[in-house]
């Protein structure tokens, strides 16, 4: 899948480069080219339909979104990470992101580009004389990838424009105001019900990584969460607590190139470490690896400002010991720390080290800084940086919503209706005993709180998480120590938990407000 999804982009990459020229320009003649590939000539096929999903699945890796910047929109504005340097990157975080900022218009304009696409494919593939099953595959994809877009948007910015036809279909597209949020989270609810509906409950092997009915079940269930809509959140969860996605027995395996797309995985993006450099998204021979690694790394493997782990982090995961008395296996997986001590599991014996296998102490002896480790895959390949073989030299996908989510998920909204009852005990406890640890008895809020912070740290979920609970100033802004590695959270004003909307979108239409606190 993985190799046919860069291929089908940038094909349909090509069309629609031709596509925007032959709409945008016209010689002095005004002569049309009979071999000049058109919207009225390319939406005529299957095999164009599947051309236009593929590229609408392809902003996802843009250098631009989850193949790099889009970290900085998420994992890097929570309390866990601490940025170096003061720069656009960091900005963010320290609620000093400013309109003009060129990171936060780039993952804004791919996410757009996203919308864009399926926004295609569902006004144009219903058109196309073709397989019945494959069309509405195709659609229920569509529907996903507009939601799932859309989702980052109303969190990321909240006053977004809401856009579900063609941009050459409207009449005014500089002109289109930003939506009440609640139409947007609408429009999310709908497209996801369809893609419910509408996509297949499974792929060949050769097409994993496509969205199923599962993803968009799972995904629905988030999306009524966050808005607090807890029973019908249940509700979807429930439906896929049904055998059809597992746990992994290693909590590890999430996280490496060799186990992708696992029976824990719902939706992760196909990263490919192809040989491929370059900073575009979409252009021929582009990188579409990891180049987000970089930004995790520990100092001195990468070539990047990078980041440090706050130390309560590491001091949560070291609150409780396993059944065996030993350290949450969680812990090696996403941090690099000092200790001497290990944890055996599964077979293995766990011990704190980075690139190279190296030890704590062999790369910062006398420290006690903490750094990250998830994602990096240091005995794949033999990788000894994080640019080895420069920016993009990890094929390892993005795991974006695994089951272990689910189930926390579900026992965050069991909760929320009917406190610490079997039903939600049951669903944290199977989290907690993949990596061995005790069962809960009974669970608070901040139980189910705390063990998403050590199952799913680095996962660009913790920042949202703190938006949705309104807990921004209490656990960021009020401890400005959590952001000292750049500005602090001085800079914070009201509305700032959301993002400056890019000057370049205010600029080009009139009826776009910036949002509060800039």
């Amino acid at each position: 899948m993985k190799n046919k999804n860069i291929s089908k982009s940038l094909l349909v990459t090509l069309v629609l480069l031709l596509v925007i020229s032959y709409s945008c320009r016209k010689d002095i003649l005004e002569q049309e080219n009979p071999n000049a590939v058109t919207p009225q000539s390319f939406w005529k096929t299957e095999d164009d339909a599947e051309k236009g999903i593929i590229g609408a699945y392809s902003p996802f890796t843009h250098i631009w979104y989850y193949t790099r910047f889009e970290i900085f929109l998420s994992d890097y504005r929570d309390d866990v990470v601490n940025a170096f340097a003061t720069s656009e990157r960091t900005a963010a975080g320290s609620f000093n992101g400013i309109p003009q900022s060129n990171g936060a218009f780039w993952v804004w304009s791919a996410m757009f580009q996203g919308v864009t696409r399926a926004n295609e494919v569902l006004a144009n593939v219903p058109n196309i004389e073709m397989d019945e099953t494959a069309k509405s595959n195709i659609l229920g994809e569509a529907y996903f990838i507009r939601a799932y877009n859309y989702f980052n948007l109303v969190n990321g910015w909240l006053n977004v424009p809401l856009i579900t036809e063609p941009i050459s279909d409207l009449e005014a597209p500089n002109s289109v105001p930003q939506a009440d949020p609640a139409d947007v989270w609408a429009q999310i609810e709908s497209d996801l019900i369809e893609a419910q509906k509408m996509a297949p409950e499974s792929w060949s092997s050769d097409m994993k990584g496509r969205i199923t009915s599962g993803t968009a079940t799972g995904f629905l269930g988030k999306v009524y969460l966050y808005q607090k809509k807890y029973a019908e959140a249940k509700a979807e969860f429930a439906k896929i607590m049904d055998g059809r996605y597992e746990l992994m027995d290693n909590y590890a395996d999430n996280f490496t190139e060799a186990s992708e797309n696992n029976k824990e995985s719902l939706f992760e993006i196909q990263l490919v470490n192809d040989g491929n450099t370059g900073w575009g998204g979409d252009a021929a021979g582009a990188g579409k690896g990891a180049a987000f690694h970089p930004d995790i790394a520990p100092k001195g493997f990468t070539g990047q400002d990078g980041m440090r782990i706050n130390n309560w982090v590491l001091d949560l995961f070291l609150d409780e010991r396993t059944v065996n008395g030993e350290i949450d296996p969680r812990t090696y997986t996403t941090l690099f720390f000092n200790t001497d001590e290990f944890t055996i599991y599964e077979g293995d014996t766990l011990v704190s080290q980075t690139y190279g296998n190296k030890s704590y102490q062999e790369v910062f002896p006398g420290s006690d800084l903490v750094w990250g480790n998830k994602w990096l895959d240091i005995a794949f390949d033999d990788k000894t940086g994080s640019q080895d073989n420069g920016w993009h030299q990890s094929g390892n996908n993005l795991r974006l919503l695994r089951y272990a989510d689910i189930l926390l998920m579900y026992a965050e909204a069991e909760f929320m209706l009917n406190g610490s009852t079997t039903d939600a005990l049951d669903a944290i406890n199977e989290v907690r005993a993949r990596v061995d640890m005790p069962p809960l008895a009974s669970i608070t809020m901040q139980d189910i709180e705390d063990e998403r912070v050590k199952e799913l740290s680095l996962e660009r979920t913790r920042y949202f998480d703190i938006l949705r609970w309104g807990k921004v100033e209490e656990y960021i802004v009020n401890k400005p120590e959590l952001k000292s590695e750049s500005a602090g959270t001085g800079s914070y004003r009201p509305g700032r938990e959301y993002i400056a909307i890019p000057q370049n979108e205010i600029d080009a239409n009139p009826v776009f407000k910036q949002n509060p606190g800039y």
